[in-house]
């Protein structure tokens, strides 16, 4: 491969610093929530102390979501040192890293230097890359470089970087399994990479299989469909049996989704911001990203038809990749670099959702200090009861529930610390809510409130502790 240019380190390195402060801002305002980032904390955390990783959210052992292996060797960075700032710096690393296998992948398409350089520019300012940044954390990020060094290792006949990289997809979450599978197609008929395309269709599919159908089911009790997609597919069965059937003996269950506004809007927005690189004769490595648009497409879930969440990400690469093979056939909209920079600048400027911090980061501002006090107080590992939003300031320990819809009866007394915003009860609650809470805590001795502040409350179980008001 050709030395890699200063400008593509220097390149990296400002997107990563950028999405690392962004992220990091966000998190400071309280605006990070338990789920996602106060999960993922969570369990990563015991992991790194040798203890069950058990959510306390949900009560079942943190692999049940989405077999996500990865979080494994994440959790050797907390031995280190204990901080949510790791899931936050792997993140933005990862999400900036996709920009150099663009590059080498452009070089290796017998672009130029500047085009290649152009190309990962276009990438880091893909709207989705900004936006899933500030989405909490996920571990889907760290597939999007990996699928694109599957296949830069494919193309350089690599078998161990392929191999490698197909682990660390799959380690991300279950269902990016289909991903490698149909990966694994378009290397085997269009790539004709016969060795490549069967690893990944045999390693896809049985690892959707064993996590889909053993190691989820076994670690929640629950059926894998249900755990994976909760009721979003729930209308084509209960089982992923009986959805993988009713989406082929019933088409007509799929198509009544299929023609929707929501999916007009997320089509358009998903290749908008690189449309101009798009020629439908050189669209073939976007077999890779079925799997993921037909689920996309088909839920009901809305939020998996934006370009805010994580449920789009396994796209981006082989968007990229026919972007690099429309280019290198010279067939693209626009040529010249400045246009491309231009058109991406648009696209950035009008979906990335930067206005949020001056808009909605700053709606529970007036209770920042009370909310950043209180969670100071709160110096035992015991358990805590608290809101969403408050969640991932407070995730090292076993034991963490939300104020939320739905835990009106939890026994108080097995908390140790409970710390309430009523002003901005967030995610899922209400004012209301909050207020029953603190009546029942007024009516168990055993608790004595040590602080209030802007309608911020810390009640901790105690019985000489000095009340404080700020």
């Amino acid at each position: 491969m050709r030395k890699i240019k200063l400008s593509l380190i220097n390149l990296i390195i400002i997107n990563f610093i950028i999405l690392l402060i962004s992220s990091i801002i966000r998190h400071r305002l309280f605006q990070s929530n338990a789920l996602d980032l106060g999960w993922f904390d969570q369990g990563v955390y015991l992991i790194s102390q040798g203890k069950n990783p058990i959510i306390s959210f949900v009560d079942y052992h943190i692999l049940g979501d989405h077999a996500a292996f990865i979080l494994y060797p994440i959790a050797l960075l907390y031995k280190i040192y204990n901080s949510v700032y790791w899931l936050l710096a792997i993140q933005a690393l990862a999400l900036s890293l996709g920009a150099f296998p663009i590059y080498q992948l452009s070089l290796q398409a017998d672009l130029k230097h500047k085009i290649a350089i152009t190309l990962s520019t276009a990438y880091l300012l893909y709207p989705l890359i900004f936006n899933v940044n500030l989405f909490d954390f996920h571990p889907d990020v760290i597939a999007v470089p990996a699928l694109l060094w599957a296949v830069l290792a494919a193309r350089s006949n690599s078998i161990i970087g392929f191999l490698v990289a197909i682990v660390i997809v799959l380690s991300c979450k279950a269902i990016f399994s289909l991903t490698v599978a149909a990966m694994g197609i378009w290397l085997l008929l269009f790539e004709k990479k016969r060795l490549y395309g069967s690893i990944a269709i045999i390693l896809g599919i049985a690892w959707f299989i064993l996590s889909t159908q053993v190691i989820i089911p076994i670690l929640t009790g629950n059926d894998a469909a249900i755990e994976m997609a909760d009721s979003r597919y729930s209308y084509l069965g209960n089982s992923v049996g009986e959805i993988i059937k009713n989406i082929f003996l019933k088409p007509n269950l799929i198509l009544g989704k299929l023609f929707s506004l929501a999916n007009l809007e997320y089509i358009i927005f998903l290749f908008i911001p690189v449309i101009w690189g798009l020629s439908p004769r050189y669209l073939s490595p976007l077999i890779a990203a079925i799997p993921t648009l037909a689920l996309n497409l088909i839920t009901d879930y809305l939020p998996q038809k934006n370009l805010t969440n994580q449920y789009s990400l396994t796209i981006i690469p082989f968007l990229f990749i026919a972007v690099i093979a429309t280019e290198a056939a010279g067939k693209g909209w626009l040529k010249r670099p400045k246009y491309i920079i231009l058109w991406s600048l648009v696209a950035f400027i009008a979906l990335a959702k930067y206005g949020y911090f001056g808009s909605i980061y700053l709606k529970t501002l007036d209770t920042w200090q009370a909310t950043q006090k209180a969670v100071s107080l709160v110096n035992t590992s015991g358990g805590v009861l608290t809101n969403s939003a408050i969640a991932p300031h407070l995730t090292h320990r076993p034991l963490v529930k939300l104020a939320i819809q739905g835990s009106e009866t939890l026994d108080l007394k097995q908390f140790d610390h409970i710390l309430l915003n009523k002003r901005h009860p967030g995610w899922s609650s209400s004012p209301e809510l909050i207020q029953q809470f603190i009546t029942r805590l007024e009516q168990i001795p055993e608790f004595k409130l040590t602080y209030q502040q802007d309608e911020v409350f810390l009640y901790q179980k105690s019985l000489n502790i000095t009340r404080k008001k700020f």
